[in-house]
């Protein structure tokens, strides 16, 4: 009597234990989805902002066509790009378009003075500094997610309910990595 006692406490500990992993290990996986949603929704912001800079400076850089276009093409495929190395990769096909654009901005001081392209300009850097902080909790909250998955005895339960790694969030081009010079003066 007193073995079969024993026995179910050490069921009743496990089972518990076992729900608790598997509760935790979910709670990570959404911290995941949510942090990857923060993203989405500031490059979707980022997204809109471009079309309206576009618009704006057009009249200004008719001979700059090709910067333009170049911007135009690297936004439409990051806004159909699916997944987060496809979506990294697209983004940093437009952060480099757009870093272009900043340079060529140099040549027309009119465009610089203008109040609506100053506007949008300090809307998309703002949009970039948030894009940046989302993109370091995503990469934070993969980090969690992954080691618990990873980590014993958490790794049995999540290969029993197929809890998969996520990919972070990386810049794979060595030239994205370096900061681009910005500069309206």
């Amino acid at each position: 009597m007193g073995t079969l006692i024993v026995l179910i406490v050490i069921v009743a500990f496990l089972a518990l234990f076992s729900i608790s992993i598997y509760n935790s290990l979910v709670k990570l996986r959404n911290r995941v989805k949510n942090a990857w949603s923060q993203i989405d929704v500031q490059l979707k912001r980022r997204h809109d902002l471009i079309p309206n800079l576009i618009e704006t400076v057009k009249g200004y850089m008719t001979h700059e066509r090709d910067t333009l276009e170049n911007i135009t093409k690297a936004r439409s495929q990051a806004v159909t790009a699916e997944g987060v190395g496809e979506k990294a990769k697209a983004e940093g096909e437009l952060t480099r378009a757009l870093g272009k654009f900043n340079l060529v901005v140099e040549n027309y001081p009119d465009l610089k003075a203008n109040q609506n392209f100053l506007s949008l300009q300090e809307e998309l850097t703002s949009t970039e500094n948030k894009i940046s902080f989302s993109r370091q909790n995503y990469n934070d909250q993969v980090l969690f997610y992954n080691n618990k998955i990873q980590m014993f005895p958490s790794n049995i339960l999540a290969g029993m309910f197929k809890f998969n790694e996520e990919e972070f969030f990386e810049i794979e081009d060595e030239k994205e990595k370096e900061v681009p010079k910005v500069s309206f003066s």
